[in-house]
């Protein structure tokens, strides 16, 4: 290959040729460290190059990744996610997370959904909860590779070209395709599912208000939040809010603070050598026998020991 030039292979077979630095500065994305947490990307599709994170990010969007090959590593909350190629990969980007190893990837798609959004997509409640639980969803039907490859390059067209395409064009692309991951989900657990109907009007006022508790708790769960505190953040009584909450994502107000503290305790607990009371109370836990008690019910091991089998993880320097 000529020096200085670099290869793109497209699903068409034809590989696209671009100039080293137009590769560089025109099409890659990289993590911005001196980014603040919770600073919004919007709606995008974006190529970015790999790379280790010297900390974790954390934004309120859904994002989705597509690797075309190689593998990228995440510790997001406490634990290592490897995301594979060729599949649709979604997590909710308000949970701590941090790429710490990737193997043979040259480059990777990453569309962001404002959290917002994507709760009005009508999305089945099973991957919702999955989603706000923390958890990384993939696709792993593999005959879905070429068309899905195909559609993110069309998206970053879409939205990144010269030529806009209006972006309604790729919502409803990409709604579709959320949709039938939600099914991918579905198909792989037959236990039945508490569906929500809220009529009109109503819906979408009560997708904003849930949003709103969801975000406050993933922007205040190091602190001593409680459910009065959430409810008070959409001007609603605790009871009402902690019943509208449950029946949008399937899960108490308590248990989501509980799952975000307990993930942040994990990314202490690797990447750093603080004193267990300390991460417990850094996590938000005002003593160590509830963090204990809640770390091992979440986590089925004691912080020690979860520190002791999953090692130290070494970060790049920021």
């Amino acid at each position: 290959m000529t020096p200085g030039i670099v290869s793109v292979s497209l699903d068409s077979g034809i590989f696209r040729h671009y100039t080293e630095v137009m590769f560089q500065a025109e099409i890659l994305h990289e993590f911005d460290t001196r980014r603040r947490d919770f600073e919004p990307y919007g709606f995008t599709c974006e190529i970015w190059r790999p790379q280790q994170m010297p900390r974790a990010d954390q934004h309120d969007e859904i994002e989705i990744n597509f690797l075309d090959k190689g593998s990228l590593t995440y510790l997001i909350g406490g634990e290592r996610v490897t995301v594979h190629p060729r599949r649709v990969t979604a997590f909710w980007a308000a949970v701590p997370h941090q790429i710490i190893d990737f193997n043979k990837v040259n480059f990777y798609y990453v569309v962001t959904v404002p959290f917002g959004w994507f709760l009005q997509w009508g999305i089945p409640d099973r991957l919702l909860t999955a989603l706000t639980q923390g958890r990384i969803i993939a696709d792993a039907k593999s005959n879905r590779s070429s068309l899905d490859r195909q559609m993110f390059e069309q998206w970053h067209n879409d939205l990144e070209g010269s030529v806009r395409t209006p972006s309604e064009i790729v919502v409803l692309e990409l709604r579709a395709r959320m949709l039938r991951l939600a099914n991918f989900v579905e198909a792989r657990d037959d236990s039945p599912e508490n569906s929500v109907e809220i009529a009109g009007s109503r819906q979408q006022t009560n997708l904003e208000k849930a949003e709103s508790m969801a975000c406050y708790i993933a922007r205040n769960y190091t602190s001593r939040i409680q459910v009065k505190d959430v409810a008070s953040c959409v001007s609603l009584h605790p009871d009402y809010a902690a019943t509208l909450f449950r029946k949008t994502f399937g899960t108490t107000l308590n248990s989501l603070i509980t799952r975000h503290r307990i993930a942040h305790a994990q990314r202490k607990l690797i990447t750093t050598t603080e004193r267990i009371v300390n991460v417990a109370h850094d996590s938000g836990f005002d003593s160590l026998s509830r963090f204990n008690r809640a770390f091992k019910e979440i986590a089925g091991v004691t912080p020690r020991q979860y520190r002791k089998s999953m090692g130290q993880v070494a970060c790049a320097p920021i």
